[in-house]
């Protein structure tokens, strides 16, 4: 039954128990109550000012006006000491029980029963919270090794691909300078003949220099130079890549 209006909170035992819980029948200040509220086994509790608890006894029997300590279990009613020698005379001991002790039983066994399987769940919750962190853990793991490796292949496929340019450049490279070369060969040739020409320019004009100047323009004819090929070219065609395109490589979790 309610007691009277405490001094102080019954929960932080520092502030005014202003407010009364009637569903727990504690008093609590006003910062408990919200928390109070807030909890999801007390959310519904009702509570009134603790200033309009009025003190109450025990229930009073009607008939003779004392307190209903007994039940009969055999009418299944709550008696006083004296309605066992009244109307419920006759009926056995055995079917009549202390109130006050049977809900005291009640509640302790009601209390023991909820607090053995509210710390079972406090244990379930722990393990399962070690358990999902190790999993968290050996999930973070796993994609850590897959981007790993498809860094390996990423950076395997690079290595070859800049192999494959060094070697087919270098192939490029060497036509190139091949043509470089045979280029270089014609210009020495031609200055070659130029000398020559201008040589002859200054030989007395006999027929002698002209039989020399036949054989200088058949050189001259010889010396051509060669056509060139298209020139090689190397250019690199970026692919669109996105984040996404990248995260479908690696593979996918899920949190149930």
């Amino acid at each position: 039954m309610a007691q009277a209006a405490s001094k102080t909170c019954e929960v932080c035992m520092s502030a005014p128990g202003s407010q009364y819980c009637i569903d727990c029948e504690e008093y609590y200040c006003g910062n408990c109550k919200l928390l109070h509220n807030r909890q999801k086994l007390s959310r519904n509790h009702q509570f009134q000012k603790a200033s309009d608890i009025i003190p109450e006894g025990k229930s009073k029997c009607n008939e003779h006006k004392e307190e209903l300590t007994l039940i009969c279990n055999t009418c299944n009613v709550q008696i006083c000491t004296r309605c066992v020698t009244g109307k419920h005379n006759g009926h056995t001991f055995s079917q009549i029980f202390d109130v006050i002790v049977q809900l005291h039983g009640e509640n302790e066994a009601k209390i023991r029963a909820t607090t053995n399987e509210a710390n079972q769940n406090i244990k379930k919750i722990k393990d399962s919270l070690i358990s999902f962190e190790n999993s968290v853990e050996s999930v973070i793991k796993s994609i850590n090794d897959e981007g790993n490796m498809i860094k390996r292949m990423v950076d395997k496929s690079v290595a070859q691909m800049i192999a494959l340019v060094k070697e087919e450049s270098q192939k490029e490279k060497v036509k190139l300078i091949n043509m470089l070369s045979d280029a270089k060969s014609v210009l020495v040739y031609g200055q070659t003949l130029d000398r020559k020409r201008k040589e002859l320019v200054k030989t007395r004009q006999d027929g002698r220099l002209v039989q020399k100047m036949n054989n200088l323009k058949e050189e001259i004819d010889k010396l051509h130079t060669n056509s060139f090929p298209k020139f090689p070219n190397i250019s690199f065609s970026r692919k669109s890549v996105a984040e996404e395109d990248i995260r479908q490589l690696i593979g996918t979790y899920n949190i149930r």
